[in-house]
């Protein structure tokens, strides 16, 4: 528990209200119990606000005169919300040390920080940096370097030679540095060319459960610092993102997909290969890039639900445009 007066200091807001009042956790501004901390960071719930029974909200300093409880306030509620629920995340702490059920093969180099849970497999060569924490039934590739501060949880597999940097969050069932999707047309069919690359993630990366990262056929795939990846993700091999950009569930990247930093690709995008993306661009949801993106700003593809039968017969005008656009062509050259 924290009373209201560390978390004011914790995370550098202002307090209005009792700074010996202790709070347990956080929840929404609806359900929050006098116990909990909560937050106003929509104004489509600042009716809420007059109900909330919280020992607590942080919210905008304009909001404070209309909040019946104590106020955290903030210029960025949502930052601070943020910041807030590190406090109280109640993971439990891993203690330092290889699991006895681990196995870890002779030449791997594992700092006496790092935790290694049950049954996990380190082949050798690989580096397992200060204060990593591989949780049960991860698989580490031989020669994989883990920066300090990382944690892999259960079930991650890194195939061999992936490069991770520090303080990096990989989710349950992640496969990083599995073959890139390369084959050559044969006479007897589909000839494998096998993926020389690798794999090399940055710092402060997180890569969402179930997700892929393909290693590169020649060079490797990279992400850069501070990417954010969703679950459900298939990034191909070659594929580079860049600092700071945040992709959404079930968004796919076909082979040698530049993205920019700072960009936003929503939920069900997909990008055909070899296409760039610039800096600060926000894909929209189920949005097909087909083409590179030069310019920075908001992009989207697809047509807004309707129901099935307007649909249907939107449908087919779509593959009427080509026929009315040259009619309209030869009406034109008739005027």
């Amino acid at each position: 528990m924290y009373s209201l007066g560390e978390l004011a200091e914790t995370l550098g807001v202002r307090l209005d209200g009792d700074p010996e009042l202790r709070v347990s956790g956080l929840s929404t501004l609806a359900l929050a119990s006098p116990q909990q901390l909560s937050f106003l960071a929509n104004s489509k719930y600042l009716a809420q606000l007059q109900q909330t029974r919280a020992a607590a909200v942080i919210l905008r300093p304009e909001q404070a005169p209309q909040c019946p409880v104590a106020c955290l306030v903030s210029d960025n509620p949502y930052l601070t919300f943020a910041r807030a629920t590190a406090l109280f995340v109640g993971e439990e702490r891993a203690v330092a040390g290889v699991h006895p059920s681990a196995v870890v093969a002779p030449g791997a180099r594992i700092e006496s920080s790092a935790a290694v849970g049950p049954n996990a497999v380190v082949e050798a060569g690989v580096t397992l940096g200060a204060g990593v924490v591989v949780g049960a039934n991860v698989y580490i590739g031989a020669d994989c370097r883990i920066g300090a501060g990382s944690r892999l949880y259960p079930g991650v597999v890194l195939y061999r030679g992936v490069q991770l940097g520090e303080h990096c969050l990989i989710h349950s069932n992640a496969v990083l540095g599995a073959d890139g999707f390369g084959f050559a047309p044969s006479a007897a069919g589909w000839e494998k060319i096998h993926q020389l690359g690798g794999v090399r993630i940055g710092n402060r990366v997180e890569v969402g459960a179930c997700t892929t990262i393909d290693r590169g056929a020649l060079e490797d795939t990279v992400v850069e610092d501070g990417a954010i990846i969703d679950n459900l993700v298939q990034i191909a091999h070659n594929c580079h993102i860049g600092k700071n950009t945040a992709i959404a569930g079930c968004t796919g990247l076909a082979g040698s997909t530049i993205i920019g930093a700072n960009c936003t690709l929503a939920g069900g995008v997909g990008v055909v290969g070899h296409v760039e993306i610039c800096d600060n661009v926000h894909v929209t949801g189920m949005t097909m890039v087909t083409k590179s993106i030069t310019e920075p700003g908001s992009y989207s593809s697809g047509t807004p639900m309707s129901p099935t039968r307007d649909w249907k017969r939107s449908a087919v005008r779509f593959a009427q445009l080509d026929s009315i656009q040259k009619r309209l062509a030869e009406l034109e050259k008739r005027q």
